[in-house]
């Protein structure tokens, strides 16, 4: 059964930048964790979501996912400063330390420090992945028919309506 969106799809993978160094997999030791998503739904990066669309139960894969199609390209705009006084005193502000914000949805986020002065500590709001070529080995462990499917097609349809109405309106103006 070939993997269709919306299909609960389980993987195994290892996840290599250009240099062969590990960064992630879901093989620790002797144990496993497989990852589990729903395919086409966006909970994984592009490059893997658009990957297993048509592979099947016990299928391997080797691929080369571009930025642009994992954590998107590095951004310098997203370093910014900000007030030293704004963060906690200890542990003592240092670069490649990394802090954990949260934003006004409660959303919460890792950001590393890069510089440290008197006033201010400047952080990159950049993914840790951002800008990088990344390889993965992955196989798919299973494949279920997801009853969410329904939901994926309807969520396209609303999401093409509220395209043409956008596009109608424009001929309004």
């Amino acid at each position: 059964m070939a993997i269709h969106k919306g299909d609960l799809v389980k993987i195994e993978y290892e996840g290599r930048f250009e240099t062969g160094e590990v960064f992630d997999s879901s093989k620790h030791g002797d144990h496993s964790h497989p990852l589990e998503f729903l395919a086409g739904s966006g909970e994984v990066i592009a490059g893997m979501d658009k990957t297993v669309i048509g592979m099947k139960k016990d299928d391997e894969k080797e691929i080369i996912i571009s930025s642009n199609e994992a954590y998107g390209d590095y951004d310098k705009d997203l370093k910014k400063q900000i007030p030293r006084n704004a963060i906690p005193k200890e542990p003592e502000p240092k670069v490649g330390m990394v802090l954990i914000m949260t934003i006004a949805d409660g959303d919460r986020f890792p950001v590393k420090i890069v510089e440290v002065d008197d006033n201010f500590v400047t952080i990159d709001l950049n993914h840790p992945l951002a800008g990088k070529t990344l390889h993965f080995k992955i196989k798919i462990l299973d494949v279920k028919k997801s009853l969410r499917k329904g939901l994926l097609d309807d969520q396209d349809a609303i999401d093409q309506d509220k395209h043409l109405d956008i596009e109608s309106s424009k001929k309004d103006i």
